[in-house]
């Protein structure tokens, strides 16, 4: 079950798909996160879900809140996608220990070795600010992200 607002996000570091070690408690120093949970790259659904996310990244950027991409894929997987769908956010590679992170935030399933489909805001002193996921196999509406940007406005 996906962190609920209000509860303490636990902190991390993983790498991006350049190569980058990214540290949560440093990322919300700058701001609120937006922690984009995903199952797999290169797969149909999450293609369209972030390729969406590229193209309204002025939504994040309006709100001041970074966004940060999340998948069990290595980071030379997310690199070639990154670049193959031009994704300029920072995509972090949950891959070793296989799932970790997507484990501690109650998103990952274990039966697949995936994430499922979750979003986290978390705000300067790591306390989830809004939260929601999706059924397995079904993409996010975009309206959740806007409603969870304009919760914490």
């Amino acid at each position: 079950m996906v962190l609920e607002v209000g509860a303490q996000a636990p902190d991390f570091t993983l790498s991006d798909q350049n190569g980058e070690e990214l540290t949560l408690s440093e990322l919300v120093e700058e701001g609120p996160v937006a922690l984009v949970f995903f199952p797999l790259a290169f797969s149909g659904i999450c293609t369209g879900e972030l390729c969406e996310l590229r193209d309204n990244l002025s939504i994040f950027d309006d709100s001041k809140v970074r966004l940060v991409g999340i998948s069990v894929d290595s980071v030379w997987a997310l690199k070639a996608w990154a670049d193959a769908e031009g994704y300029e956010f920072s995509i972090l590679s949950d891959f070793w220990p296989h799932g970790a992170v997507a484990q501690q935030y109650g998103v990952f399933v274990e039966e697949a070795g995936i994430a499922t489909r979750a979003t986290l805001v978390i705000g300067e002193d790591r306390r989830v600010l809004a939260a929601f996921e999706t059924a397995p196999g079904e993409a996010r509406d975009f309206a959740s992200y806007r409603e969870a940007l304009a919760a914490i406005a």
